[in-house]
C-alpha cells in the first residue's frame, strides 16, 4: 500500500464514533482494551456497524493472556468469527501460536477458512513469536492480509528497524501494519525509518473521570491497577492529528 492509511482500534461505541470522525479508514473493534483486547460483544458491533461508515475488522480472541489455545477455546474462537462473518464484518483480527512460539498454522487455517471471503488480520501474536521473518511467512502463506506488529518492540518506534526489514520482505505480498504507541509526534518518523504507510492506534486520552458521585474505595472488581472510576475513550482531535499527517505522507 502506497497511500497512508489508518486503523482506529476501539472498544467502545462513543470511542469508535470519535475515531470515525477524526478520520479512520477502518476501525478493529475490541472489547477490553486496557488489557489487550478480547472479543467484543455481538450487540456492540451491530451498533458500531450500524452509526459508523467505514470497514469494521473484529478482534477474535477469547481472554487474556498468551495466544496457546486449548481446543475448547478454539472452537469458541471459530464460532465469534462465523457470527462476525454472518453479521457482515468486513474482516477479523486473530493469532494463535504454538508453545515454541510460532504461528499455529493449522489452527488459524482453520480459523480462516470460518472467515471465508473477510479480510484477515494476524495481530500482535506477532510480537511474541520467535523469528519474525519466519511468521511473515507463514502469514502470507496462510493468505493474511494484513500484520499488526510494533516490531516485537515495545512500541513501533522502538521497533522501527525490524519494521522496516518487514516492510521490504513483504514486498507488497502482506501489508505490515505499525502499531503500539503511534500517535501524531512520531508517525512521520516511523513512516521515514520503516517505509510502512499503514498505522494502526487507539488515539486514547484519559483518563476520563467516572460520572459516579457514590464510591466504594474499599471494593475493586478487576485489576488492581485498573480503577473503576477512570475510563480511557479515543480522543477525536488526538485521532485526528495523526491522521491528518497518515493521510499527508507522501
Amino acid at each position: 500500500m502506497t497511500r497512508g492509511f489508518i486503523e482506529g482500534c476501539v472498544d467502545s461505541h462513543v470511542s469508535a464514533l470519535a475515531a470515525c470522525r477524526g478520520g479512520a479508514d477502518r476501525l478493529e473493534l475490541c472489547a477490553n482494551l486496557s488489557i489487550g483486547g478480547t472479543t467484543p460483544s455481538l450487540g456492540l458491533f451491530q451498533q458500531v456497524r450500524r452509526d459508523c461508515a467505514v470497514p469494521v475488522n473484529v478482534l477474535i480472541r477469547p481472554r487474556f493472556g498468551d495466544f496457546l489455545y486449548s481446543a475448547e477455546e478454539a472452537e469458541e474462537m471459530e464460532d465469534c468469527v462465523r457470527r462476525f462473518r454472518d453479521l457482515g464484518a468486513n474482516g477479523v483480527v486473530l493469532g494463535a501460536l504454538t508453545a515454541e512460539g510460532r504461528l499455529d498454522k493449522a489452527r488459524m487455517a482453520r480459523l480462516m477458512k470460518a472467515a471465508g471471503d473477510m479480510e484477515v488480520t494476524l495481530h500482535r501474536a506477532f510480537d511474541m513469536t520467535r523469528d519474525p521473518l519466519e511468521s511473515l511467512e507463514a502469514a502470507v502463506d496462510l493468505g493474511c492480509r494484513t500484520i499488526l506488529t510494533s516490531g516485537q518492540e515495545r512500541n513501533a518506534l522502538a521497533g522501527a528497524e525490524t519494521l522496516r526489514v518487514l516492510q521490504e520482505r513483504a514486498a507488497g505480498r502482506v501489508a505490515v501494519m505499525a502499531g503500539c504507541g503511534v500517535e501524531a509526534g512520531n508517525v512521520r518518523e516511523i513512516h521515514e525509518r520503516t517505509g510502512v504507510y499503514v498505522f494502526h492506534t487507539s488515539g486514547r486520552r484519559g483518563p476520563v473521570d467516572s460520572g459516579m458521585v457514590y464510591r466504594k474505595a474499599t471494593v475493586s472488581m478487576g485489576l488492581p491497577s485498573l480503577p473503576e472510576y477512570e475510563l480511557w475513550r479515543t480522543d477525536e482531535e488526538a485521532f485526528r492529528a495523526c491522521a491528518e499527517i497518515v493521510h499527508g505522507l507522501p
